[in-house]
């Protein structure tokens, strides 16, 4: 394993203890702009799963996609050969890590939009020790970055489920299958009431959270330039299906049409195995 591939004790000790690291000069140029270059594939033919989530059709626009490593070339590359998956064995202390999701999301020069603070457990039907990957394809400032609300992955909550559209919970904060989900913290509102992480990056540096971490877009700048940004949910051996509520429906069915069932474990064709890699062919 060379030194891409590894993080350090200290990194492992922050990631537990803060719930996000910022790990640097992890991925080369090439996996960028290999990636660079799927989103754009996606674009000019887009998957069923494809977003806008700005309202505005003429207003800059704010995209995403998800589950499109299998349909992008690119993006299969990238999750099976790149240093990520080592990454997150390393971080999660796991002798094995399974692809959970992949995200994109392009913000258009002068778009409006950013992500509200929301928490990603409570929006799929997934339950484990996980991670995700946070990789800006561009430089990112503390300015144009995710803040991360530091150590809320230890306050033994979960959050509903956010849309990106507008902000505000998919459903009326509930209880399901005896789990209580609570209205997210405006974090907006009063940013000095909390102690958050914003790092600056240049190309290669890339962000690990834990998926129980509050996070999201602190601040109102527009983007002059077109921004992308492409995550990973990867997990250890312990990552099952479990039901959260009828806002995954829809995320649900994509694997259930797979032959996923309640209790399942994240494996197989649809959550492949990354790390130890099955085939070392073709490594870099």
């Amino acid at each position: 394993m060379d030194q891409a591939d590894s993080v350090s004790a200290d990194e492992i000790a922050a990631f537990k203890r803060d719930g996000a690291v910022v790990l640097r000069s992890k991925f080369s140029s090439d996996w960028l702009t290999k990636l660079r270059d799927g989103i754009d594939t996606d674009l000019a033919d887009p998957t069923d799963n494809f977003t806008r989530h700005t309202k505005d059709p003429s207003a800059p626009a704010y995209f995403e996609d998800f589950w499109a490593w299998s349909k992008i070339p690119q993006f299969t590359d990238f999750v099976h050969n790149s240093p990520c998956a080592p990454l997150a064995a390393g971080l999660l202390g796991a002798p094995s890590i399974n692809l959970v999701m992949d995200n994109w999301f392009l913000r258009e020069a002068g778009s409006t939009s950013r992500p509200p603070f929301h928490q990603d457990l409570s929006y799929f039907d997934f339950e484990g020790t996980m991670c995700v990957l946070w990789l800006p394809l561009e430089p990112v400032s503390k300015d144009n970055g995710i803040a991360f609300v530091k150590g809320s992955h230890l306050w033994d909550k979960l959050f509903m489920r956010v849309r990106f559209a507008d902000g505000h919970p998919s459903f009326e904060p509930t209880e399901v299958a005896g789990q209580t989900y609570h209205p997210p913290p405006d974090i907006n509102a009063d940013p000095d009431a909390y102690e958050l992480l914003q790092w600056d990056m240049e190309l290669g540096d890339c962000i690990f959270f834990d998926m129980r971490t509050l996070h999201g877009g602190l601040s109102s700048t527009t983007p002059t330039e077109t921004v992308r940004r492409f995550t990973l949910r990867m997990t250890a051996p312990d990552g099952v299906i479990r039901y959260r509520g009828d806002w995954a429906k829809d995320e649900r069915a994509q694997f259930e049409a797979e032959g996923y069932c309640e209790g399942d474990r994240l494996d197989g064709a649809f959550f492949p195995r990354l790390w130890p890699r099955k085939d070392v062919a073709g490594q870099r």
